[in-house]
Formats: structure tokens, C-alpha cells, sequence
């Protein structure tokens, strides 16, 4: 009974001892395997044979891209705008062994390096530059990356942006700066609107004065023309012009009775008197 038990044993320990032996790595992956706590050997896809019991696997490191998803944070830029952006990192292990003992922890330190990357090639732009400017943002930082994520067997091969925009408070100021825009413009364009107006306005009295005074001197002229030609035609016989004048003097005698407002016509006792006092003072102007 001991002898099977015995037997028992050691058939499983050496069942064992063979599993442990073989490693059987899956297509893109590759691990690094330690012998009594020192690097042995990384360890390709398919079937490997190690020492049981002195070789351990210490480390499993994906060969395949890795996704790398870099947090959204807040940057400020040159002209001391704060804008938002976040990103979307393409890494791959090219060196599993630095990979392993370059770096604690590679993931987080490609993520955190794009992160204060990012940071200060954004930093180092205006807003609108660094709004407008995805492509070169991308360029510099894989420049920027490239040399050293070397020294942790990993190679950055894109980073996208994935949203760059101005923070809620920044947004919130620049639509107020917007609306403030706009009313000045709105205002300079009511002032220049009601200068002109006040300008044409202005040009129109001149122009109605000027029209206004050529009147009163074409009628002042014709007025002396007539005069003058009256004077011409009577000379310095008295009774046509009596006869004129006492003609306007009834006409208008005639306009004041008929009027709406006249009540009480007055007449002087001597018209022909009336007429030659008229006459004379015309003779006097």
C-alpha cells in the first residue's frame, strides 16, 4: 500500500514537473522568463521548453498595438486661454525585455508622457493656433515621444486628437466678447447711419436756402425790371401812372371787402389825393 502511494507521488510530481516544463505562448504576445530571479530568456509565440522549478515567468507583454486612452485636462496656452483636449495614443512593444526592466510601468508612463507632452506643445501656442493646428500638434508629439519611449522597448506610432476645444468658462467669455462685438458694430453702424442722415439732412436746408434766396433775388430782380419798365412807359406824366396805381389800389380794395375776415371797409375821402401820395412816394424810392 505505501509503495503505491509512493509510486502515486512521484508519478504526479513528474506529471507536474513536464507541465511546468512546457510554455505554450499565444500569437501576439511574448513572455520574459527569469531563471532564480535573474533575466533568462523571452519566450516566442508557440511551444517553449523551460526548467521547472528555476525558470519562472515573470512578465506577459502584448507584441500587438496597444490603445492607450490619454484623459482629457485642461491646458493653458499662450495668450493665456484655457482650452480642453484629450487623446488617443498608438503604442507598440517593440523590445519586451526593456519593456519589462526599463520601466515600472510602461502603459501608464506612454500615457503620461503624452499627457505632459501634450501639455507643452499646446502650451506653447496661441488659441486659434492650437485650435486649427491637429496635424502639426500630432507631428511634435510623436517627435517628442519618439526618443524616449526608445529606451522602454516601446515605439509610439500615432497619436490622435481626439477633441481640442476651449473650456466652458473660456467658451462662456468668448460668447460674451462675441455679443459685445456685435453691438459695437451694431452701434457703429446705427452712429455712421445717423451721421449720414444728420449730413444729408444738413446738405438738404443748404440746398433749400440756397434755392430759397435765388428765389427772393430772381423775384426782387423781376420786381425791379418791372418798375423799371413802368417807369420807362409812363416817364413823367402823372396820370397813367395815377391810373395804374388807382387800379391796384381798387383791386386790392376789392380782395380786402371779399375777404371772410374783413368786416368794416374804409375808404379815404380823397382817392385821387390817396393815389398821388402813393405816386409820389414811388418817385421818392
Amino acid at each position: 500500500m505505501t509503495s503505491l502511494i509512493v509510486a502515486a507521488t512521484i508519478a504526479a510530481f513528474v506529471i507536474i514537473t513536464l507541465f511546468k516544463g512546457v510554455r505554450i505562448v499565444p500569437q501576439g504576445e511574448e513572455w520574459i522568463v527569469e531563471r532564480l530571479g535573474r533575466y533568462h530568456a523571452t519566450l516566442k509565440p508557440g511551444l517553449n521548453i523551460v526548467i521547472p522549478y528555476m525558470d519562472v515567468v515573470a512578465y506577459r507583454l502584448p507584441t500587438k498595438d496597444i490603445i492607450l486612452d490619454v484623459q482629457q485636462q485642461e491646458i493653458i496656452t499662450r495668450d493665456n486661454a484655457v482650452i480642453v483636449a484629450n487623446a488617443l495614443c498608438f503604442a507598440k512593444v517593440v523590445d519586451p525585455q526593456k519593456a519589462a526592466y526599463g520601466v515600472q510601468d510602461f502603459t501608464y508612463a506612454v500615457t503620461s508622457l503624452t499627457m505632459t507632452s501634450l501639455r507643452a506643445i499646446v502650451g506653447a501656442m496661441d488659441l486659434d493656433e492650437a485650435l486649427s493646428s491637429r496635424e502639426q500638434i500630432k507631428a511634435r508629439l510623436r517627435e517628442a515621444m519618439s526618443e524616449q519611449t526608445e529606451d522602454w522597448g516601446v515605439t509610439v506610432r500615432s497619436v490622435e486628437i481626439q477633441d481640442i476645444k476651449p473650456s466652458e468658462n473660456m467658451q462662456s467669455a468668448m460668447e460674451r466678447q462675441a455679443a459685445a462685438e456685435r453691438e459695437r458694430k451694431a452701434d457703429v453702424t446705427r452712429a455712421e447711419g445717423a451721421k449720414q442722415a444728420a449730413i444729408l439732412e444738413a446738405e438738404a436746408r443748404l440746398q433749400s436756402a440756397k434755392l430759397d434766396a435765388e428765389a427772393q433775388i430772381n423775384l426782387a430782380e423781376a420786381s425791379a425790371r418791372s418798375i423799371t419798365l413802368v417807369r420807362d412807359a409812363v416817364g413823367s406824366e402823372i396820370t397813367p401812372a395815377m391810373y395804374l396805381l388807382g387800379e391796384r389800389y381798387i383791386g386790392a380794395m376789392e380782395n380786402l371787402a371779399g375777404s371772410d375776415n374783413a368786416k368794416v371797409v374804409v375808404l379815404p375821402a380823397d382817392l385821387q389825393e390817396t393815389v398821388r401820395g402813393l405816386m409820389g412816394r414811388n418817385k421818392a424810392v
